[in-house]
């Protein structure tokens, strides 16, 4: 995995952007990314992995410290080994006093 390239689902909609790359399996919807997908994704998201992602948010993996860019959501939810990838919360900006 490398920063910036695109990965796709093979079972949903779902495209992300890697932000920060990590030595890992990406999944959606319980199946594995590809970069490239012939044809339209095809079969079942996996149970528990069918939370959807969210178009122009960032996912998390804490453990990993991977993290990937949403630019096409989809109903599958991302995931490493099983484990769901967290939604990045916006940062808070300084108050202007």
């Amino acid at each position: 995995m490398k920063v910036g390239q695109r990965l796709r689902s093979a079972v949903c909609a779902t495209n992300v952007v890697v932000v920060r790359a990590a030595d890992v399996t990406l999944s959606c919807g319980g199946t594995p990314v590809v970069e490239k997908l012939d044809g339209e994704p095809s079969g079942d998201l996996a149970a528990g992995h069918d939370g959807g992602t969210q178009l122009g948010k960032r996912y998390t993996h804490a453990a990993s410290g991977l993290e990937v860019m949403c630019v096409a959501g989809g109903a599958g939810a991302l995931s490493v080994d099983g484990e769901v990838l967290e939604l990045k919360a916006a940062k808070s900006l300084p108050a202007s006093d």
